[in-house]
């Protein structure tokens, strides 16, 4: 186990800096002058020049990417060019918490609705129930999230005033109940049918039908025996939804107001703001690497086998 974890960290090391890397080239060669933007487009020949200069943009690239991941390693992620000489550190943290919370509003969204509509529709496989939630969960996952977000936000916000509009400024968290919903909504259904499909592989198995010869009661096998097999499955996609929640949704921030790191990226790559862009996609890259690793972990504690194959 001490063998696999190392080699795990060391794989989430490597990762996060190809990702790094990849953000910071791509930020420097698409077309585009951030010395212009921060000058502004009154700006004289020379003034964005001097910018340029104060920004370290007229060295080579290579000398760029290397004082930045020297920065990095002391744990300085740079300024902003676009924000008024502000620090990247401090702008990721004012706008991570709102990230943080619309991502476990989304996941609560997804498991909350997603697996009892599975476990429901797969013990009445081929019934009436079946049937129906299976056309929910359709609809769920062809709703785009942008047009779901907007009706309910016409709906439910502008037309009942139930919702606040947007922003973050309504008490005990109000604000975040549509953003989840429109964020979780899509893999619930997907968890629906995920769960569903295993599940009834699983209720057709050997040792299920051994349990009900020997009169074990329908729930305890569902909930003892059956859901252990199912929650591999649920828990490998709740890590990956979870750390891709984390680094940033931008459409749901978008529609929703809220200032979380997806609306910072984007606001970054209208700007050229190449220490903000290479900062959130750390941010992001460093979620779901770290929500992978657990994810690995947690497979140790749901199935034994997987514990024995490490050793």
């Amino acid at each position: 186990m001490i063998a696999w974890f190392l080699r795990r960290l060391l794989q989430m090391v490597l990762v996060v800096l190809g990702v790094v890397t990849l953000a910071f080239i791509f930020s420097n060669i698409v077309p585009g002058n951030p010395a212009r933007l921060v000058a502004g487009p009154q700006a004289t020949p020379q003034a964005v020049q001097l910018i340029a200069h104060q920004l370290g943009l007229d060295r080579p690239v290579l000398s760029q990417y290397l004082q930045y991941m020297w920065r990095l390693l002391h744990g300085n992620l740079g300024v902003s060019y676009a924000l008024e000489d502000r620090t990247v550190s401090s702008e990721i943290m004012g706008a991570l918490p709102f990230t943080i919370q619309l991502a476990i509003g989304g996941v609560l969204v997804e498991i909350l609705i997603g697996l009892p509509i599975g476990i429901i529709a797969a013990y009445r496989a081929g019934g009436f129930l079946d049937r129906a939630l299976n056309i929910v969960a359709l609809v769920g996952l062809s709703m785009p999230p942008f047009w779901l977000g907007l009706m309910l936000l016409y709906y439910l916000a502008y037309k009942v005033s139930l919702f606040p509009l947007n922003g973050t400024g309504h008490p005990l968290v109000w604000y975040l109940v549509l953003p989840s919903f429109t964020l979780g909504i899509g893999g619930a259904a997907f968890y629906a049918r995920m769960v569903r499909t295993t599940m009834i592989s699983v209720l057709r198995s050997p040792f299920i039908e051994f349990a009900r010869l020997k009169g074990m009661p329908e729930r305890r096998i569902i909930f003892r025996h059956t859901l252990r097999h199912v929650l591999t499955p649920v828990v490998t996609m709740l890590g990956m939804d979870l750390g891709y929640f984390l680094g940033g949704v931008l459409i749901i921030e978008s529609v929703f107001g809220l200032p979380g790191v997806g609306l910072l990226a984007y606001s970054a790559i209208g700007t050229l703001d190449i220490p903000m862009i290479t900062g959130t996609v750390l941010v992001a890259a460093v979620f779901v690497v770290v929500m992978n690793f657990v994810v690995d972990v947690t497979y140790t504690l749901i199935d034994p086998r997987v514990r024995l194959s490490r050793r």
